[in-house]
């Protein structure tokens, strides 16, 4: 028996940032192209910059940015403001699991 928790940080009414958006962030990061992001969490292109262009519009600032090079092979990167998110949302989501497992521990064991 585990505890599991899923935290959302929403933007206004509707749109959610959880779990799934961080490391579809995290992918484009390390592959440096939304494209081969996309493919890791077998999504489509259109689909996966569909998802930053609402997140993009609900947070009121731009998570990713074309790297340099430019062209159509061009990679995409974090913004500043992306990363500095990112690294928020990871250490208030790894807070919260911290802080339910020592629950869980007093309350099951």
């Amino acid at each position: 028996m585990k505890p599991k928790l899923k935290v959302w940080v929403t933007f206004g009414a509707d749109l959610k940032f959880g779990d799934g958006r961080a490391r579809l962030l995290e992918s484009i990061a390390r592959r440096g192209s939304l494209r081969k992001a996309a493919e890791d969490f077998e999504m489509s292109y259109r689909n996966a910059w569909g998802y930053l262009r609402d997140l993009e519009s609900a947070a009121g600032f731009k998570f990713v940015e074309r790297a340099p090079g430019g062209g159509p092979q061009s990679g995409m990167r974090l913004t500043r403001a992306g990363q500095r998110f990112l690294t928020r949302y990871w250490k208030f989501r790894n807070g919260l699991d911290d802080a339910m497992k020592r629950n869980f521990e007093r309350s099951f064991r």
